[in-house]
């Protein structure tokens, strides 16, 4: 399919678990955010760029699958938004929900109504509905819950009845109700069938699984990214927390000293943003100590090529 013609008008995977999770943080981790540093931090972010727009994002962001599905419990609710600030003090932006996740949207606008960072958020939701004629509505119930003029970037989450549904996510960013229109896999899946709207479709953003063990779209999605100036957002990056039994109780190898990471999360963090083709990896926690070493990322030197090779070695080698 094509892009079809403007016609009118729009009216009005990340982390389950964390499983034997992170070793002791040093430098400018979660203390050096904590006693102050903020500002210095996000002055210094790494960020990187949107090809489609030259926009510039910091390249650690926050996904919320299950980690802010919390109801009305207002602990909780309490406790998800000093996650949030905890993001936003150390330079984050782009924050990634869906309808699919439960009550993860309607927590994410409660706790931006709170903050006053809020202005600063990239807010990236889904489409996901069977029906492309929902589509409108199902977008429409997003935004409210986030409390958001405008989304930044909408994606057909999982590419259900994505051509019925790109029709709507152009329809919007033509009249200027979108910034940005993307889709999403995870997990290895219907990578053919992404490739082929990659190909034939003007999208801004493809979202997809990629950690240090989970390579596939090395292979052809991110340098079809590449040639075709399309932002790549990784999920799963830490495989719902699977990558951590793996690590627990192993000491980081000699690279993570050269690469400024002080825990097998920052590791591998820094892996997956050091690709040319990445834009940004979206980590889930409920934890704000979690939040500020996720976070700490955007600060400190990425691996070069010799580098991630290293860092592919030592971790098959445990």
């Amino acid at each position: 399919m094509g892009r079809r013609p403007h016609q009118g008008q729009y009216g009005a995977m990340t982390e389950r678990t964390e499983i034997g999770r992170r070793a002791l943080l040093a430098g400018l981790g979660a203390s050096a955010i904590a006693a102050g540093a903020p500002k210095a931090v996000a002055a210094e972010r790494l960020t990187k760029v949107i090809p489609s727009s030259g926009e510039m994002v910091p390249a650690i962001g926050m996904g919320s699958w299950l980690t802010f599905d919390v109801d009305a419990d207002r602990a909780a609710r309490t406790q998800r938004t000093e996650v949030l600030r905890a993001f936003f003090d150390g330079g984050g932006a782009v924050i990634d929900s869906s309808p699919m996740y439960g009550t993860s949207q309607e927590v994410i606008g409660d706790a931006l109504s709170r903050l006053a960072h809020s202005s600063r958020t990239f807010a990236a939701d889904k489409v996901w509905t069977p029906r492309g004629e929902d589509g409108p509505d199902q977008i429409e119930r997003s935004r409210e819950r986030w409390g958001v003029d405008r989304f930044d970037l909408l994606q057909v989450h999982n590419l259900v009845d994505w051509r019925r549904h790109l029709e709507t996510l152009f329809e919007m960013k033509d009249a200027g109700a979108l910034k940005y229109v993307g889709v999403t896999t995870y997990a290895g899946l219907r990578h053919g069938e992404m490739e082929e709207i990659m190909r034939s479709e003007p999208i801004d953003f493809v979202q997809l699984t990629y950690n240090i063990l989970d390579r596939e779209a090395e292979e052809r999605l991110l340098p079809l990214a590449q040639e075709k100036n399309i932002a790549v957002i990784a999920n799963r990056p830490f495989r719902e927390g699977a990558l951590f039994p793996i690590v627990e109780s192993r000491k980081l190898p000699a690279i993570a000293e050269a690469i400024g990471a002080s825990s097998w999360a920052q590791f591998m963090l820094k892996f997956i943003i050091s690709h040319p083709a990445l834009t940004v990896a979206i980590p889930a926690t409920r934890r704000v100590d979690h939040m500020q070493e996720n976070i700490a990322v955007l600060s400190g030197a990425l691996p070069d090529a010799d580098q991630r090779a290293a860092m592919i070695k030592a971790i098959e080698a445990l």
